[in-house]
């Protein structure tokens, strides 16, 4: 897959089809709408393009500050395994959000060769979110090219979102969340160094330093598997929270490897959620603490059958 930035370095000879989209998460509805965009071209001969934007639109448009479900780079990998032969990323700034309808679909013409143009029927671009369906089929007549309407995808009698995802995500559901997305739901960062308490107690963490506009389970305890950088994969206990019963401080996310025995610091670790185990406690003492640590152990033990 072809990766830019820039939209207008790009002149494709050959007739594309287009999705745009903020495409957070690429859920089982990003997968749906882009693979059936990308197989429809290919076997029209035809290149398949993506287009999306960094940072999230939501994050400009005066809504709350958006907690995304995925990293650019997460995103862009997410894409190609659907099949996308080109993925623009374009900056998303007030200039863009203030451009036109028509003058996008323009670029659009001009530089991908856009015969066809996949959409979900929510879908508007443009200044005012003038460029809905019915006008872009107004334009495709005029113009030349085609407008493709998929309905979203459902999945146990709701509509596929991020915003259903992070709603779930938010409320510690997870399985919710995974389902939506069609995987588990990975939280990547740097691993830093914490007070090395849980090695002194015979229970070593890992902490996590996630990007700051990453979307961060609900407080708890999770059975997940952990990705290392250059030790493999290892099922994992998770603690999200303050650490109520050690001294109550800011968030942190700390994973235990079970039967893990290394050295991760600064090193990248990806952390894949599987269930929820229990809600953050605050214990009497660090036994209590402790033991309710191995219960959790050996419950995700058996979850993830390790």
């Amino acid at each position: 897959m072809e990766l830019t930035y820039d939209l207008e370095s790009l002149n494709l000879s050959t007739p594309s089809h287009v999705t745009i989209g903020a495409f957070d998460g690429v859920h089982r509805g990003h997968q749906h709408l882009i693979g059936s965009m990308a197989r429809a071209a290919h076997e029209a001969g035809r290149a398949a393009v993506a287009l999306t934007f960094d940072p999230h639109p939501g994050a400009l448009l005066g809504r709350s500050p958006v907690a995304v479900l995925t990293t650019p780079e997460e995103r862009a990998a997410l894409i190609a395994d659907l099949g996308v032969d080109v993925l623009v990323v374009l900056r998303f700034t007030p200039t863009m959000a203030g451009t036109p309808a028509s003058r996008f679909i323009h670029l659009l013409r001009r530089h991908l060769h856009m015969v066809e143009l996949w959409v979900g029927p929510d879908f508007a671009l443009g200044h005012r979110r003038e460029g809905n369906v019915p006008f872009l089929r107004q334009m495709g007549e005029q113009e030349g090219f085609v407008v493709r309407v998929v309905e979203p995808l459902q999945w146990q009698g709701a509509v596929v979102s991020s915003t259903r995802i992070r709603a779930a995500l938010t409320a510690g559901e997870i399985e919710e969340a995974n389902g939506c997305l069609g995987r588990p739901y990975r939280l990547t960062g740097r691993v830093v160094r914490g007070r090395g308490l849980g090695r002194r107690l015979g229970i070593p963490t890992a902490n996590l330093a996630p990007p700051p506009e990453r979307l961060v389970p609900a407080n708890g305890v999770y059975a997940a598997y952990a990705h290392t950088q250059y030790a493999g994969s290892w099922p994992a206990v998770v603690n999200v929270g303050v650490r109520p019963t050690i001294a109550p401080d800011h968030l942190t996310v700390e994973a235990h490897l079970l039967d893990f025995d290394g050295d991760l610091y600064d090193q990248t670790l990806a952390l894949d959620f599987i269930a929820r185990l229990r809600d953050e406690q605050t214990f009497p003492s660090l036994n209590a603490l402790v033991e309710q640590i191995q219960r959790d152990i050996a419950q995700a033990r058996v979850m993830l059958r390790s």
